[in-house]
């Protein structure tokens, strides 16, 4: 698009990308109530044994990654049926029932605050519900922006779809902080945690008023054989001659949109579920759900470990705008080969810093240097995962997939996404929570272990993964050398 309404194009990226700023938002808002959830709903409980009451801990906490794989896995057909729109929309509605839901699970079953375990069935019930609004979100979002972007500038536009997920996790970090701070810790464990999780029905209502004012895009409008509106929202994001253009190589390419998905080969869709999953084994949801809880483990107060927390959050933010800033300069691959070595280097630091400070010949002093040299690697392993894997997995799975399959492919690409962080945000709880391991490496070991699958994710992108920067949509089938079974 020689002559791009910049502007709009801008302003539609945008209102887009808060169902990001929400994906984000419903990610961290349960860091701050992960405490509150064991005392509230798991301690109670009798007779469990530690390996059964780390995994229920470790479920209740990540039962919201069941409906992100639901989500997900639904929101390609819905979107191709009823548009990019108006599923965005129902996905804001889905986030407003689930925050609500979640933070008075009680509602309608029995007092508020008085039905103990009893009250953690619909507890977990609202966290999918919201959880389907995550996974739907988390794969129309960035389509919408890549499907309205000019090329040129589009990998820079699908990043905003990060920036507004780390976006979303700093503001709930600063959201609970603040809530943490109107109470003690009995305060926070009773009501705080309310008020954290109920917090997300502001930024719902935002998405959904916004999401009223944009249209849906060319290429859903070409889907639906609606070529003449497609003409017309072209037009309003560049000049005539471009947006002509640009719905002849829409329609060559999307009249073939009933492609088997194997259609380009198997390499196309295998690379795109390992991406999606290599962004979850290298244990970036561990970090994000249980912040607080790994700087309490390191010695951290609680007011001290939202703080902490905190920080992670402005590391987050500050290098998915410095990944903004090059993806579409040093390239994809780069990128995520540096992110996989830097977070490789962070954990092995980190499952060390565990290990060393739970010697029981260390001192207080060497204790505290634990403290802050864990911040450290932390905030060194948020800013490789920052730069690379976070924004540019979405920027990948926006463009690797042919358009004629794009909707089946990425569903199924966002769906491992979630089954990946699912597995990793259940399995942490389980290893941390592991008194034989924590006996040898004093919650050491799962960073570890996320520090090995960094080194493999590095070698992957080498070896499998192209590079797709500066190509259009429509040209990246040519990327896999495999002519579709059924062209002519």
């Amino acid at each position: 698009m020689a002559k791009a309404n910049t502007t709009l194009v801008v302003a539609l990226t945008l209102t887009a990308a808060l169902g990001g700023l929400l994906f984000g938002y419903d990610t961290a808002v349960i860091s701050g109530a992960v405490a509150s959830i064991d005392h509230n709903f798991i301690n109670p409980m009798t007779g469990l044994s530690e390996s059964w009451r780390g995994f229920l801990s470790g479920w209740t906490v990540s039962c919201a990654l069941l409906g992100c794989v639901i989500g997900a896995g639904v929101a390609g057909p819905v979107s191709t049926k009823w548009g990019r729109k108006p599923t965005l929309m129902f996905a804001a509605v889905l986030f407003f029932v689930g925050s609500l839901g979640s933070a008075v699970p009680e509602l309608g079953f029995g007092p508020i605050g008085g039905m103990g375990p009893a009250a953690l069935v619909p507890f977990i019930v609202y966290r999918i519900i919201g959880g389907i609004g995550v996974g739907i979100a988390s794969m129309i979002s960035p389509l919408y922006i890549a499907e309205i972007a000019p090329p040129k500038i589009r990998g820079s536009l699908v990043t905003f779809q990060q920036i507004a997920i780390v976006g979303g996790m700093l503001v709930v970090y600063f959201v609970n902080w603040a809530i943490a701070i109107q109470g003690n810790d009995a305060w926070i464990l009773s009501v705080g945690w309310r008020w954290m999780l109920a917090s997300e029905v502001v930024p719902s209502l935002i998405f959904f008023g916004l999401m009223l004012f944009v249209p849906d895009t060319p290429r859903w409008y070409v889907i639906r054989g609606k070529d003449a509106r497609a003409l017309e929202v072209l037009k309003t994001l560049t000049d005539e001659t471009e947006a002509k253009k640009t719905l002849k190589e829409i329609e060559q390419t999307l009249v073939q949109r009933t492609r088997p998905l194997l259609s380009f080969g198997a390499l196309v869709l295998v690379v795109g579920i390992m991406l999606s999953v290599f962004q979850q084994l290298v244990g970036i949801n561990a970090v994000l759900y249980y912040a607080p809880l790994m700087f309490k483990n390191l010695g951290a107060s609680t007011d001290s470990a939202f703080l902490q927390t905190i920080v992670v959050g402005v590391a987050m933010v500050t290098f998915t705008v410095v990944s903004q800033l090059t993806v579409d300069r040093w390239g994809r691959k780069p990128l995520l080969i540096t992110g996989s070595l830097v977070m490789a280097v962070s954990m092995l630091a980190l499952g060390f810093l565990f290990n060393a400070s739970g010697n029981g010949t260390a001192s207080l002093q060497m204790s505290h240097a634990a403290g802050m040299w864990g911040l450290v690697a932390v905030v060194v392993y948020i800013a490789g995962f920052s730069l690379s894997w976070g924004p540019v997995v979405w920027v990948m799975l926006a463009e690797i997939f042919p358009n004629s399959i794009k909707g089946k492919a990425m569903a199924i690409a966002v769906a491992a996404q979630w089954i990946a962080n699912l597995f990793v945000s259940i399995t942490f709880k389980m290893l941390d929570g592991n008194s034989m391991l924590n006996t040898a490496f004093n919650h050491g070991f799962a960073y570890w272990l996320y520090g090995a699958a960094s080194l493999v994710s590095a070698w992957f992108v080498m070896k499998y993964v192209p590079e797709t920067m500066g190509r259009s949509l429509e040209a990246i089938q040519e990327l896999w050398h495999h002519t579709p079974v059924d062209s002519k």
